[in-house]
């Protein structure tokens, strides 16, 4: 296992940008029958979905903005930003080029792209916070989320429910007085089918089959540019290493758990989730959840999950919490981190 901790890096804020237009699962699953079932298992009323207008980087625009503003940031001064994504707006340029243009901040600006799913934020903080404690850099932005809703098609009953639309920002400052972030990284590359887009990269170009329909049968109908996977190996891959890397990391930092507020997980679905909170034996009102709002979010869900339910608590006191996300690749991270009267604006919708 990875083991990592970064230091000298402050939580300053998270904001998270989600589309108006709202999809009712009880509605799109209407051609297959009954919701109910799948309701009790996955755990989702609804989700903001982007449509054709809606890219990642506008859902990241939106929550930097209101962000910036809120703490009063001077954009000259922020060094570096971390875009986390798997649907960027295009194959080239990477999103974090275009929004340091359209944010307008300085040309002394670090900016990358992490093409990481549901593990991402947690990934993506490890990276932002490596660069930041050994460098001259003293604000940073990281981005995490994804437009969901396109990879996963409108005619598949497996898919269509889970995915849902957003960005989030995170705003991380240089001190010389805050408590370690620790982490935990880890990677099972043999499973990287089990999740997978299986045309549209440079091992499978779009090609005059890529858009065409199969039915599967049983309600399954998708082309190769939409997202296959595979639930059960998901399932149990998740369950298996997620608790069992929370439990290191703690073990290893020597963390205090009795004095953690929060976990997060990534929200992946609310059976799998439920199932990792029993393992490992944490109260109800220790674990967080959103997804019944906003679905899957992939990179989004762990900051969206705590703008949207624990805000009051991030705004107004010191917190302790620690996040894990789980999924593509196959990989999994966890990590533990303190935060302390944070600048937590209202959802924005575009």
């Amino acid at each position: 296992m990875a083991f990592l901790e970064t230091k000298h890096v402050a939580f300053r804020g998270i904001s998270a940008c989600v589309p108006k237009h709202i999809e009712r699962n009880i509605d799109a699953y209407q051609k297959w029958g009954d919701y109910t079932k799948v309701r009790n298992i996955i755990g989702i009323d609804q989700r903001h979905v982007g449509g054709k207008d809606i890219c990642t980087s506008d859902l990241f625009y939106g929550a930097a903005e209101k962000l910036i503003s809120e703490l009063g940031w001077n954009k000259e001064d922020i060094q570096a930003i971390v875009c986390v994504t798997q649907t960027p707006d295009f194959i080239q340029p990477p999103v974090a080029c275009i929004l340091q243009n359209r944010l307008g901040l300085s040309q002394d600006c670090f900016a990358t792209d992490v093409p990481h799913g549901c593990s991402g934020w947690v990934y993506g903080l490890s990276i932002l916070t490596s660069l930041m404690q050994t460098s001259f850099i003293k604000k940073g932005l990281l981005f995490s989320g994804d437009t969901a809703s396109k990879v996963a098609s409108p005619d598949d009953k497996t898919t269509l429910p889970l995915f849902g639309d957003a960005g989030t920002c995170t705003a991380l400052e240089y001190t010389d007085e805050e408590s370690p972030i620790k982490f935990a990284l880890n990677t099972d590359g043999s499973g990287w089918d089990k999740i997978i887009i299986k045309d549209g990269g440079y091992r499978n170009p779009i090609n005059e089959k890529s858009l065409e329909k199969v039915d599967y049968g049983d309600g399954i109908v998708r082309n190769n540019t939409h997202i296959v996977m595979d639930g059960m190996s998901v399932f149990s891959f998740a369950i298996s290493k997620a608790p069992k890397q929370i439990k290191d990391l703690i073990e290893k930092f020597e963390i205090n758990r009795e004095e953690i507020d929060y976990y997060c997980l990534h929200q992946a679905n609310l059976f799998m989730d439920e199932k990792i909170r029993r393992k490992m034996k944490l109260d109800e009102d220790k674990v967080l959840y959103c997804i019944e709002e906003f679905g899957n979010t992939s990179s989004g869900s762990i900051p969206l999950t705590l703008v949207s339910r624990a805000k009051e608590d991030l705004r107004s006191k010191h917190m302790k919490l620690i996040g894990s996300g789980f999924g593509v690749g196959l990989s999994w991270a966890a990590t533990y981190f303190e935060t302390e009267n944070l600048v937590i604006p209202e959802i924005i919708e575009i």
